[in-house]
């Protein structure tokens, strides 16, 4: 059988039939089944049960699973009516849910049996029989919302995976395992980077100071870079009448993701959701000439949308971001050296974190469909367009990518900066938009060459993505164990003993005033159990102070990646870290 993504997905989904037949064998009828797809490294399956199960439940599961498989039972397709297929989910609200979303469509209901014992509602593919089905683990159970909406039933969702040979699975594992390891939720909470209360709410990232000086090391860096660009940074609210979103189309086309209005006064108001309608209101502000252009408007800003609780992921998907955001307004002409410049300042900013193009990312060109009109703006002259200058401009670059049809934003054709994190999964993290639509709902004009009005287009663009999901990336990328730029703390002193505290204190007063972040662990400690603690937390140097030392005003450097480098001045040693944080060099 091809090995391609697609038959790995008919596999994982039959393998999903199998497990879900499996519990129902095992647990009876006290167990309802609610939903189980393929995902994109394994499956899962939620389902309705009184009682906990857990991983200690694996092995019975798994060894119900193989009888299945060996029993080799066809999958067998059924295309009939919703009224006949209520009958064969009887007292399973969830299936009664899924067959009122079939018949509101007006389609007939499309089944599959395994055998002749056990039956789902799905639209397949599958394999041929369940003795096609090799090689599969069941990895972990969680909590999931019915749908994702905290408004529904908890359910329990159990994962698994499968693969075509032993070798696979057990590189699967490997990565699984490595990617644990680097989890920024759990390194996040071990180095004290970031926290969430439930007394603020889901979603909402509580950044440490550890956290935020990681943070505003990324902006400073971003701003800087922009600004000799020619970006101008402005500042503009969070809050905006529900009228500007009206304008702009978004509402109530992303109402379902959008927090509800507020009344307040004589005024309706909403969280944004998104940034390009202040933006237009910045440039609808004066008058502008064809001189002007292009005007590169940059925000750090912060944007609000809800996410279901069931798909909130640590810093990864969040309520509440913060988007290194920016609008581009040009002329038509200008757009093709305008979003060149727009990805290069990309590729620069993710060289310098140690993203490599073509390894850690790949474009995506998302496209629209001329077809939806009640998705996408209805101007098909002006997507062929968009969407033909985007390919070129990939194209010449020779730029790695992928055409995805049908993710486009309703405004225009984009770019998708896709990053692979350390479990293989590809994020958007960045992404370049080209925008006829908007300027068109705005009245967005500029006098040209002759003197006439003439419409701009916008390009939408992020440098560097939600910070949130930025760092989230990061600190897995880097394990917790970030460059000396970007470490929260990067210097940990450590006196042998009370007598060198004195010297440690003068030491800590010169680096401190090289803007060197730097701690003096002064606790009543042994050496060793300082020094364990300040590489348990990462920390990139560790300069040990003794008698010896302090009677030669040196400093004795122990570096996070190549162990000690003996002993040197405080000058040599501040020259040293001084050009590592101003190369933004990485260990």
């Amino acid at each position: 059988m091809n090995k391609t993504s697609k038959s790995l997905e008919t596999l994982r989904h039959s393998t999903e039939h199998v497990l879900t037949q499996a519990m129902i064998n095992l647990y009876g009828k006290k167990l309802k089944m609610a939903m189980g797809p393929a995902t994109d490294d394994g499956f899962y399956f939620d389902f309705d049960y009184p009682e906990k199960i857990s991983e200690a439940d694996f092995k019975k599961i798994e060894t119900a699973m193989h009888k299945i498989i060996a029993q080799n039972l066809p999958f067998k397709k059924e295309v009939l009516s919703v009224e006949k297929a209520r009958g064969l989910f009887k007292g399973n609200e969830y299936k009664q849910e899924w067959l009122d979303e079939i018949k509101e469509k007006k389609e007939p209901a499309v089944i599959f049996h395994t055998g002749d014992k056990f039956t789902d509602i799905c639209t397949g593919p599958h394999l041929k029989s369940t003795g096609e089905i090799k090689v599969f683990k069941l990895l972990s159970v969680a909590g999931a919302y019915w749908r994702g909406s905290e408004k529904n039933k908890m359910l329990t969702r159990i994962y698994g995976t499968a693969f075509y040979s032993q070798k696979e699975l057990k590189q699967y594992l490997q990565l699984l395992q490595e990617a644990k390891k680097r989890d920024h939720r759990k390194l996040g909470k071990e180095l004290e980077l970031f926290t969430f209360s439930d007394l603020v709410g889901k979603g909402l990232p509580l950044f440490t100071a550890k956290g935020a000086t990681i943070w505003r090391q990324i902006e400073r860096f971003v701003t800087d870079e922009e600004i000799k660009q020619g970006y101008q940074h402005v500042q503009t609210p969070s809050l905006a009448k529900t009228d500007l979103y009206r304008k702009s189309g978004h509402y109530p086309y992303y109402k379902d993701t959008m927090y509800p209005p507020m009344k307040v006064d004589e005024e309706e108001l909403i969280l944004r959701p998104m940034t390009c309608p202040h933006h237009f209101a910045l440039y609808l502000s004066q008058p502008r000439s064809y001189r002007d252009l292009p005007i590169r408007y940059a925000e750090f800003a912060s944007q609000y949308r809800y996410e279901k609780s069931g798909e909130l992921t640590g810093l990864i998907r969040v309520r509440k971001f913060c988007l290194a955001d920016s609008h581009i307004f040009v002329k038509k002409q200008q757009a093709d050296k305008e979003i060149n410049n727009v990805l290069n300042l990309i590729e620069s900013i993710a060289s310098v974190f140690g993203f490599k193009k073509g390894q850690d990312y790949r474009y995506r060109l998302s496209l629209g469909s001329r077809n939806d009109k009640q998705k996408y703006f209805d101007d098909p002259k002006e997507w062929q367009y968009g969407e033909n200058l985007l390919k070129q401009v990939l194209e010449k670059r020779q730029a790695p990518f992928f055409e995805a049809q049908d993710e486009a934003a309703f405004y225009g054709p984009k770019i998708d900066i896709q990053m692979k994190n350390i479990s293989g999964k590809e994020d958007t993290a960045f992404t370049v938009q080209y925008d006829f639509c908007l300027p068109q709902r705005f009245k967005l004009a500029y006098t040209n060459e002759k003197g006439q009005d003439e419409q701009p287009i916008v390009i939408h663009r992020s440098s560097v993505g939600a910070m949130e999901r930025s760092i989230g990336f990061l600190i897995e990328h880097y394990a917790g164990a970030f460059p000396v730029w970007l470490a929260p703390v990067q210097i940990s002193l450590i006196p042998i003993s009370d007598k060198q505290l004195a010297y440690a204190q003068k030491v800590k007063q010169s680096l401190e005033e090289k803007n060197i972040r730097v701690e003096l662990d002064d606790r009543p400690e042994s050496m060793q159990a300082k020094i364990r603690d300040a590489e348990m937390q990462k920390i990139p140097y560790l300069l040990i102070l003794g008698e010896k030392e302090t009677k030669a005003k040196t400093v004795s450097v122990r570096q996070r990646s190549k162990g000690n480098l003996g002993t040197m001045s405080l000058t040599k040693f501040i020259s040293q870290i001084t050009k590592q944080v101003e190369e933004k060099t990485i260990d």
